[in-house]
């Protein structure tokens, strides 16, 4: 008895995900994602837990954003829950690209201040997305008690996520500027700077930030 094309294709899509090749995998992830099919969808998520490849997790997440939000969403908050960073940190940044905020609830302050930095990134970049009018202010609290973390990229985008945030971010920002950790008052500071002056670059901004901390200033007097 011979298999229906379509229950062929199917097969075939299935292993492609689970390749040795991650050109296989990509091209897999890119069928799986022209074609949406419901019975994908599990296959996707698994895979975007344990897919080592950059460029292959981003065509995995696109894969999953053509499928029906009312299938994909409630599967994701699942994995937002994993006890595996990649999970977690995969199903938010897909969460984000999908836009529903019905999945606000799910970004908890435990997961914007979640100990691996790349969870706690995409957990920064979903919350901005999906935080509901009015709730900005509440979330820039939160976000604010994680300046001064990590390396540049981390603060990078920690600092993106306020500035996303608009003028409701302010009022936290201006007051880790005069808290007492210089490494919070110097990434404060810099995203300040930011704000006011997109153009200055990152790296600028620290610097500048940097100085004005060493020098004892608030970043009041320096405005």
């Amino acid at each position: 008895m011979t298999m229906p094309k379509e229950d062929t294709n199917t097969m075939r899509a299935l292993q492609g995900l689970e390749n040795n090749s991650s050109s296989v995998r990509l091209q897999a992830a890119l069928a799986v994602g022209t074609t949406p099919d419901p019975g994908f969808i599990g296959k996707l998520i698994e895979r975007c837990a344990i897919e080592p490849e950059f460029y292959v997790r981003e065509m995995l997440t696109w894969a999953l954003t053509r499928h029906t939000a009312s299938m994909t969403v409630p599967v994701l908050l699942d994995e937002v829950r994993s006890e595996h960073a990649q999970a977690r940190s995969q199903a938010l940044h897909t969460l984000s690209k999908i836009g529903d905020r019905q999945a606000w609830p799910a970004i908890t302050p435990a997961l914007l201040s979640d100990a691996d930095d790349e969870v706690a990134r995409s957990a920064w970049r979903a919350a901005v997305v999906l935080v509901p009018e009015g709730e900005e202010h509440e979330l820039a609290v939160v976000l604010a008690t994680q300046l001064g973390r990590g390396e540049r990229e981390t603060q990078l985008s920690l600092s993106r996520a306020l500035i996303a945030l608009g003028e409701a971010m302010l009022p936290a920002l201006g007051a880790a500027t005069t808290g007492i950790d210089p490494r919070v008052r110097t990434h404060a500071l810099a995203t300040e700077r930011l704000w006011r002056d997109p153009d200055a670059g990152f790296e600028f901004a620290i610097e500048e930030a940097k100085r004005v901390v060493a020098l004892g200033g608030a970043g009041q007097e320096e405005r």
